[in-house]
């Protein structure tokens, strides 16, 4: 199946008045004559753009507090009720589509610049690094906008367009290709950047594909492409045997008694072990957390937070704010003023795009899908180590209690069948770990899990099922009134 349009994939999206992006892209009126500045350019090869927010009001992670707040905000209200998101400013499945193609734009520019330098000595960190934030960019745009990967139906149905080459012109022709052929093109650019990279060369790695992030990026990868085997090999070369030591202790006392700005500020910092790769968004994300109306709700704190798990413990979270704003501090806001003298400017939120413990679990899910289940059941031990405690009167960690095996698992969910289980356990703790940071989102695809949303006064029911249409964000307006077919409804 191919659909060709002629759209303006990058230049389409008005910021702010009528500037366009090739009109200023990112630094090349500077000629791209030295690995430094194609190094300089790379700092832009990453979407600044923020999923979070609409694939979590999506999910299964947010109800309705029935405040009167953000009730028309369709930021937050679209997504939740599985309509498609009106908005387009930061924070919009608009937005991040073209934050998207720019980080790729950026990335195709420099993989030509690097070809007429023909230096690879000097440069093949720096095609490396393009080529897997190619490949990232095009994967989180498959993810959002195009149906879920699946074997028996890739070559059947639209993907997004690749795009390998730099925009010069306004308006080019482009292909929406298959699911198979995004996918194809998604690992003939990983496998080829990811054996390039030199983790050496970045005075900060964490904003750069090193080759951890790639090999946890690659790890998420071939689990949505069920190639398990590549997916554990991957996630076995990202840290290497110690990957305990990455992993955030939430249940520890020394990160239980940070104080709230300080956990704002471990969750997001470079400094932080867990995080593997960094990007800085515009984004009123840290604020729109705590006070949206369709979020984190006391029964979703129940659910998730004081009901043991299946290590009969609880999760290690400590929630801040009352009962309609209740939340983990896990983004600190950077005002950049417009000038010195101004009162307005542009909010941003560090957003870990990969983490060690996002690449732990996946890890476990690999492992036993390729039966390896005494490591699998090995990891979530490991992990369950530093996430779980007794009870909020007793905050500790206890062996005896937590440790789970087979018996204990298959118990816990009702079922002999234990690679199912130990993938359930993977998703359960998933959801928790990555509450307000939009990752459920990814299982629900993959996994194809059901979303029943509910309104406050149980008045109103939003459904969204495993085969639903509404599983796929709309492409933008502009992109459709382009040619190309929109997604269905």
């Amino acid at each position: 199946m191919k659909r060709k349009f002629y759209t303006i994939i990058l230049l389409g999206f008005i910021l702010s008045g009528c500037t366009k992006f090739l009109e200023t892209p990112p630094d090349l009126r500077t000629e791209l004559d030295s690995p430094t500045k194609i190094a300089e350019l790379l700092t832009s090869a990453y979407p600044q753009g923020n999923y979070i927010p609409f694939m979590e009001a999506a999910s299964d992670n947010a109800g309705d507090k029935g405040m009167a707040r953000s009730t028309g905000d369709p930021l937050n209200q679209n997504p939740w009720k599985f309509q498609d998101v009106e908005a387009r400013e930061q924070d919009s499945p608009t937005f991040y589509w073209y934050a998207a193609y720019k980080a790729i734009s950026t990335a195709n520019h420099a993989l030509q610049a690097i070809e007429k330098l023909n230096n690879p000595k000097e440069t093949n960190y720096l095609k490396g690094e393009a080529l897997v934030a190619r490949a990232y960019a095009h994967h989180m745009l498959a993810i959002i906008f195009a149906p879920n990967y699946e074997i028996e139906t890739a070559d059947k149905l639209p993907g997004i367009p690749y795009v390998t080459e730099p925009e010069n012109i306004v308006i080019k022709k482009y292909e929406r290709k298959t699911i198979k052929y995004v996918y194809e093109m998604i690992e003939k650019d990983l496998t080829e950047g990811i054996l390039l990279l030199d983790d050496n060369k970045y005075k900060v790695p964490k904003f750069h594909f090193n080759t951890a992030a790639a090999h946890a990026f690659a790890t998420r990868f071939y689990l949505f492409k069920k190639d398990y085997e590549k997916a554990a090999n991957h996630a076995d070369l990202a840290l290497g045997p110690n990957l305990e030591n990455y992993l955030r202790q939430i249940n520890h006392e020394d990160f239980r008694s940070l104080e709230y700005f300080n956990k704002q500020r471990y969750y997001s910092d470079s400094s932080t072990p867990t995080n593997l790769l960094l990007v800085e968004a515009p984004t009123i994300w840290s604020r729109n957390m705590v006070q949206n109306r369709y979020g984190l709700t006391t029964e979703l704190v129940t659910e998730l937070f004081s009901n043991p798990n299946v290590s009969s413990g609880l999760y290690g979270y400590t929630l801040f704010g009352t009962e309609q704003f209740l939340h983990v501090p896990k983004f600190r806001e950077h005002f950049v003023k417009a000038s010195i003298n101004a009162s307005y400017g542009v909010p941003y939120n560090m957003i870990p795009l990969f983490t060690a413990d996002e690449l732990m679990l996946n890890r476990i899910e690999a492992y036993a899908r390729i039966k390896k289940i005494d490591r699998a059941i090995e990891d979530l031990n490991i992990f369950i180590k530093h996430k779980v405690f007794y009870t909020f009167s007793i905050p500790i960690y206890i062996p005896s209690i937590h440790t789970i095996n087979s018996v204990r698992i298959n118990l816990f969910y009702g079922s002999s069948d234990l690679e199912e289980n130990i993938v359930k356990t993977a998703i359960d703790f998933r959801r928790r770990e990555f509450v307000f940071e939009g990752l459920r989102w990814l299982d629900i695809i993959r996994h194809k899990i059901p979303v029943t949303h509910r309104s406050h006064d149980d008045k109103e029911v939003y459904f969204l099922g495993i085969n639903s249409p509404r599983r796929i964000f709309q492409i933008p307006d502009e992109v459709i009134m382009s040619g190309i077919e929109p997604n269905p409804r």
